[in-house]
């Protein structure tokens, strides 16, 4: 018996992990496309795509059947582009060249020093002690995906597995991932 949308949503809900991975692979190329018409950068795509359905599947559960699932979709990679966009714009700075050189040149600083370097490599190793506490399946997809900067194709390559799954490993150690760091710091203030 074939299921359709509304059934893979119903089992998703529940908590099914192949009802997910299917409403993965029949719309992500739609949420995909939609969003790299809308960047022109593969690599944002794919991240803006992976945490859309990393949100919509945390939140399956508030899904409005009254309107399309490819609409709601849509709307919350809108969402994570606008989040982007906006992360982006905090961290954005002045380019400096020779005309406003001159202009600018009481300007603060701000490039890391010696104490900042250290303090980032302790954030790091904070972070990959973090990412030791993933199943090993888990870990791999991280450190193929973010310190070695592997594409998704790249990593299904190099897993030698279906692409449609690396996508699934990626979103669910993302979101493990997180728990855990979420976890550990409830558990540093409460200490």
């Amino acid at each position: 018996m074939k299921k359709n949308t509304t059934d893979y949503i119903k089992l998703a809900a529940q908590g099914d992990q192949s009802a997910f991975t299917s409403l993965l692979d029949l719309y992500w190329s739609e949420v995909y496309f939609f969003i790299l018409k809308r960047i022109s950068n593969e690599a944002d795509a794919e991240d803006i795509t992976i945490e859309t359905f990393s949100k919509a599947f945390s939140n399956i559960h508030s899904y409005n059947d009254a309107y399309a699932f490819n609409t709601w979709l849509i709307s919350i990679a809108k969402n994570v582009h606008i989040d982007l966009i906006r992360k982006r714009k905090k961290l954005s700075f002045l380019d400096m060249n020779d005309e406003n050189q001159a202009t600018y040149s009481n300007i603060v600083d701000d490039s890391n020093n010696i104490e900042d370097d250290i303090i980032e490599e302790q954030n790091l190793a904070i972070f990959k002690s973090y990412i030791k506490l993933l199943k090993p399946h888990y870990q791999e997809v991280i450190e193929l995906r973010y310190f070695q900067e592997l594409s998704y194709n790249e990593i299904a390559e190099t897993l030698n597995e279906p692409l449609n799954n690396v996508k699934v490993k990626i979103m669910r150690a993302k979101k493990l991932l997180a728990e855990i760091i979420l976890k550990q710091i409830d558990q540093n203030f409460t200490l």
